[in-house]
């Protein structure tokens, strides 16, 4: 059994002849305007691109609640990942905890567990 090809009729898609190609140094031109950096090679277009920071041009993500936080990195073990819901206090008490204990946030997961563990038995 054979496929129909999507692409046997393109016909509606034809151009009617009336559009005019946009010369390139009018595109050169606008593309500069904008801050658009170039990626031909050479000496102007080096020292463009090496001084453009996406940065500096695009506004970042607000973050979608709480303040924002310094990145975590740790070399650990741990090497899996959870996902659990909890209120903003909950996950403020967390970063605080483990601000003040200065380890990772599996650290101190590891210890309240630990700690629940003892108290139920």
């Amino acid at each position: 059994m054979s496929r129909a090809n999507p692409f046997s009729d393109l016909d509606d898609f034809a151009s009617d002849g009336t559009a005019k190609p946009v010369p390139a140094d009018a595109i050169n031109k606008i593309a500069e305007n904008v801050g658009f950096p170039s990626r031909k090679a050479g000496k102007a277009a080096a020292s463009e691109t090496a001084t453009w920071t996406a940065e500096a041009r695009v506004p970042s993500p607000v973050p979608a609640s709480g303040p924002h936080r310094a990145p975590r990195r740790h070399t650990t073990g741990r090497n899996r990942q959870i996902n659990i819901k909890a209120t903003e206090e909950t996950i403020e008490a967390l970063y605080r905890i483990a601000d003040k204990m200065g380890v990772p946030l599996g650290a101190v997961l590891e210890r309240a567990l630990t700690a629940l563990a003892k108290d139920i038995e």
